[in-house]
């Protein structure tokens, strides 16, 4: 089975399977093909993160988080969100890919080349493909900022304006990048021609980025970060992701029995947001390059603090929410073959759009996971040459037994853990297919993009008793239209005895297709 938010990328997936490829190989080539049909959120650009289980039982992570260059301007104030003063770290995403074909290959009975696996992405950004409702939505909410994002306006608008439905989008640019990547393999990014091309884009963008900060550029695969969960153990990346963040909330969630609340309840929603705000508290307060600083891992995985917690939350009484908010969004996609072979992955360029430059001749927008820093010397996350910034992607994965029983990820930025704890508790606790748990009303704590009231948002097919009741708990609750972009766009699989079952969000252009 494959799922991604683009029904053209999971179909390049599910191809992949039908020939016999693994699941490694049918997500870089969705991942492929959404960096040229989901350009809005994300692209060769940017950085990327993988889980992979293999048949035999081996679980690791790829954590592919480009570093701040090694001469960095002199900020004053703040960093730029958009253009090149924000393109200022490198971007992993291809790296992440070749990371994971060299498992594939080694481990996985892998045998697809480069050329096999990028052409249906070469093909749509060459032939075209229709522009989607999605990126149709991102570049009319963007439309009077157009002039910060050059890059978005000069590839994308028509005339200066938004293409109309069933407009045919062409990259002719992008597809001669991703031909160079088949013809020469994934390190061509950094350090071949094409390398050439991207660093001479980025200098002429203004970006401080250099041909050696490129060339220094690798993915780390890594051991997964791990909390027990009914019974079974839920997966993360490590700092600094807010991989961490999902499995605190989760953990907090395990002390809590769930099976004695309704799903959707006010009951079920306050315990979902009390346990947010409890691990949102400490990532503010530590997540960071561990490569920079101490992270306390280990303390805060912990049963004793994950307990201590739990036993903090009020079930009658809301929290004051310090209201912290992260932006960003990315894609969620996922693989899983008949030969025990699982992968979550997620790919972005942080903000809707990236920086918004384009990066020379090459057909990519470049990243601003660089504003993600803080500027604050005495902050964990504060910049520094070649670190790598805090990020707010986390893919997971369940085991039981030691098997990948649940693919699961979504974009969202604050909201990727939220979202995930809602629809993880519906699909472990409840036992919902992943269709029905993705399709069931949504929250969102704090502000957003679009909504700068620092509320508790809920869609509002929630139920009016349900407002109500946490309402009277002391939440602040802003309405949201049900099935709202707000509430994020994940993807689930099951894997089980009888089989795979799968879904992409409905919020989403995407679909789970299986054999």
């Amino acid at each position: 089975m494959a799922t991604s938010p683009h029904t053209l990328a999971t179909e390049a997936g599910l191809a992949v399977l039908r020939k016999g490829g693994n699941a490694i190989e049918a997500a870089i080539a969705m991942g492929a093909c959404l960096a040229v049909t989901y350009p809005h959120f994300t692209g060769l650009g940017g950085d990327a993160f993988m889980i992979v289980a293999d048949a035999a039982g081996r679980v690791r992570t790829l954590s592919g988080i480009g570093q701040a260059a090694a001469r960095l301007p002199d900020y004053r104030g703040s960093i730029p969100t958009r253009g090149p003063g924000s393109m200022l770290t490198t971007a992993a995403t291809v790296d992440t890919w070749g990371q994971a074909h060299a498992i594939s290959r080694a481990e996985c009975g892998g045998t697809m080349d480069w050329g096999a696996l990028l052409e249906p992405a070469i093909r749509l950004a060459r032939d075209g493909f229709p522009i989607t409702p999605s990126q149709r939505f991102w570049l009319e909410f963007r439309a009077d900022e157009m002039d910060a994002l050059p890059g978005v306006a000069a590839r994308f608008l028509r005339d200066g304006q938004v293409p109309a439905d069933g407009t045919t989008i062409r990259q002719p640019d992008l597809a001669a990048s991703l031909e160079s990547i088949a013809e020469h393999g994934h390190r061509d990014f950094y350090e071949g021609r094409l390398a050439a091309r991207i660093a001479a884009g980025l200098a002429a963008a203004g970006s401080p980025l250099t041909a050696d900060d490129l060339a220094a550029t690798a993915a780390r695969v890594e051991e997964p970060l791990r909390v027990a969960y009914r019974g079974g153990e839920l997966l993360a990346h490590r700092p600094p992701t807010q991989g961490i963040t999902t499995l605190e909330i989760m953990g907090i969630l395990e002390r809590f029995d769930l099976a004695a609340v309704a799903e959707g309840s006010a009951e079920h929603y306050h315990l979902l947001v009390e346990a947010v705000k409890l691990a949102f508290i400490d990532r503010n307060r530590h997540l960071a390059d561990p490569d920079f600083c101490d992270v306390p891992i280990d303390r805060l995985l912990s049963a004793g603090h994950l307990s201590g917690s739990a036993a903090t939350i009020d079930r009658s009484r809301a929290r004051a929410w310090p209201h912290a908010f992260r932006n960003g969004d990315t894609v969620f996609l996922a693989a899983a073959d008949r030969h025990g072979n699982a992968v979550s992955m997620l790919q972005t360029l942080y903000y809707d759009w990236g920086s918004g430059e384009a990066v020379g001749d090459t057909g990519m927008l470049w990243h601003n996971r660089g504003a993600a820093f803080s500027l604050d010397p005495s902050h964990p996350n504060v910049l520094a040459p070649g670190k790598r910034p805090f990020h707010t992607l986390n893919p997971g994965m369940y085991l039981k037994d030691g098997r990948a029983r649940l693919l699961y990820g979504t974009q969202g930025a604050d909201g990727q853990p939220q979202t995930l704890a809602a629809i993880l508790t519906r699909l472990i606790d409840y036992e919902m297919d992943p269709l029905a748990a993705l399709a069931r009303p949504r929250f969102l704590l704090g502000r957003t993009f679009s909504d700068s009231r620092d509320t508790l948002k809920l869609e509002e097919d929630a139920g009016t008793e349900v407002f109500a009741e946490l309402a009277r708990r002391g939440h602040e609750i802003s309405p949201i239209a049900a099935q709202s972009p707000l509430a994020g766009h994940p993807g689930a699989i099951a894997i089980g005895p009888e089989g795979f079952s799968g879904a992409h969000d409905p919020r989403s252009d995407g679909v789970a297709l299986g054999l």
